[in-house]
C-alpha cells in the first residue's frame, strides 16, 4: 500500500454534460479514444455518483472536478453515472459491475452508500481497481479514499467563533449518521476552544439518506431559518445538495453561511449568495479522485485506506472570500490552529 504524500487542490464549478440512459442511471461518456490507458480498452476513469449527483455545488461535484482532470491529463475515455432515486445495493452493484464489465479502471463509487455495492463488485472483476470514498472497503484491489473532516471543521469552527457578533451559531447536517457527526465535532470543538460561551445549535435534516437528508434544498432552507430566528448568525451546513437551502436563507438574512467540501464562494450557480459565505470546509475528494486515477495510470494502483488530512492538505479551509481577512483576528487564529493540529497540540474529536 502506498502513501499518498500530496494532493493538488481543485476548483470546483459547474459543468454541463450530455446524458445517456443506462440500467441504472444516466451517464456521460467522452467518445474520443486515447492511449492513456493501461488495460488497453482507451478507457480509464470511471466515476458513480452519490445521491444529489452533478450539480450539488459540494461533494459530487468536487469527484467530477477529479475526473475532468484525469481526463484532460491522461487522454483517455472516462464516464461518470448519476444516481437514481430509490435505489437498492443492488442498482448499484449493477452500475459498478458495467463499469468494470466495460473496461473502465479505475472505477469509484462517490460516498458510502457504495460500500455493500463495491465490496462485491471488486471480488469478480480482481484486475479493476476499484475507490470508495468515505467508507472503507477491504480487498486486494480496492482503495479506500477517507478525510479527516474533522479537522477542516475545526477550522470552520474556529472561523465561526471570530465572525460571529450574536454569540450564537449554528450547524445543519444532512444525514444523521457517523459520518457528519464528524463535522458536527470537529464544529463545536473548534468554536468552544475559540471562543467559550458560544451557543452551537444543531439539527440534521433526516435520519437516512432516502428520506432526502443530503438531496432537499428545501429541508436546508427550513432548518437554517430555524437557527436565524434563534440569533445564529454563522450557519455551517455538511449537507451536500441540501446546503444550497441553507446558504440561500443564510444570504436572505444577511448572516453568514459556510460552506462545505468544495470552495461554493466561487461556484457560479451560488454567485448570488456568495457575499454571505464567510468560508468553506474544503475536503479535496477531486484530489483523492484524480491520485488513484493516477496511481492505475503509473501501474501501481493505490490499495487499503488512503487518509486525507489537513497534513496533506486533503482537507482545508477556503479563503476565497476577501471579507474574512476583515474580521479581527480570525485568518490568524485559523492559520494558528491548522499549525497545532498537524503539530499534533490540538487534537479533533470526530464524535
Amino acid at each position: 500500500m502506498r502513501r499518498i504524500s500530496s494532493l493538488t487542490r481543485v476548483a470546483v464549478g459547474v459543468a454541463s454534460l450530455a446524458l445517456a440512459a443506462t440500467a441504472c442511471g444516466g451517464t456521460s461518456n467522452d467518445s474520443d479514444k486515447g492511449s492513456g490507458d493501461s488495460s488497453k480498452t482507451g478507457k480509464g476513469l470511471a466515476i458513480a455518483y452519490d445521491v444529489g449527483g452533478k450539480g450539488d455545488q459540494s461533494f459530487n461535484d468536487a469527484a467530477y472536478e477529479g475526473l475532468k482532470k484525469a481526463k484532460a491529463e491522461f487522454k483517455y475515455d472516462t464516464a461518470d453515472i448519476e444516481p437514481t432515486d430509490g435505489e437498492t445495493d443492488a442498482d448499484k452493484e449493477q452500475r459498478l459491475a458495467s463499469l468494470a464489465k466495460q473496461g473502465y479502471n479505475p472505477v469509484i463509487g462517490i460516498g458510502f452508500a457504495y460500500g455493500p455495492a463495491l465490496e462485491a463488485v471488486a471480488k469478480k472483476y480482481p484486475k479493476t481497481s476499484f475507490g470508495i470514498v468515505d467508507s472503507v472497503v477491504e480487498g486486494d484491489n480496492v482503495a479506500s479514499l477517507v478525510f479527516a473532516e474533522q479537522e477542516s471543521s475545526y477550522l470552520a469552527g474556529v472561523a465561526a467563533a471570530k465572525a460571529t457578533k450574536s454569540n450564537t451559531v449554528g450547524f445543519v447536517g444532512g444525514v444523521d449518521i457517523p459520518l457528519i457527526h464528524k463535522f458536527e465535532a470537529g464544529y463545536k470543538q473548534g468554536v468552544q476552544d475559540t471562543k467559550p460561551g458560544v451557543k452551537v445549535l444543531s439539527q440534521y435534516l433526516t435520519q437516512t439518506a432516502e428520506e432526502g437528508g443530503f438531496s432537499s434544498p428545501d429541508k436546508g432552507k427550513a432548518a437554517a431559518e430555524g437557527q436565524i430566528e434563534k440569533k445564529a448568525d454563522v450557519v455551517y451546513q455538511a449537507a451536500g445538495l441540501s446546503g444550497q437551502g441553507v446558504i440561500e436563507a443564510a444570504a436572505k438574512a444577511k448572516v453568514w453561511a459556510i460552506g462545505v467540501d468544495s470552495d461554493q464562494y466561487k461556484q457560479e450557480a451560488l454567485a448570488k449568495y456568495k457575499d454571505y459565505i464567510l468560508t468553506s470546509a474544503l475536503k479535496d475528494v477531486g484530489g483523492a479522485v484524480y491520485s488513484l486515477a493516477r496511481s492505475v495510470k503509473d501501474g501501481k494502483p493505490l490499495t487499503g485506506t488512503q487518509t486525507f488530512d489537513l497534513k496533506v492538505n486533503g482537507v482545508g479551509l477556503a479563503d476565497s472570500n476577501p471579507k474574512m481577512a476583515e474580521i479581527s483576528g480570525l485568518t490568524d487564529a485559523v492559520a494558528k490552529a491548522k499549525e497545532g493540529i498537524v503539530g499534533g497540540s490540538i487534537k479533533v474529536k470526530t464524535e
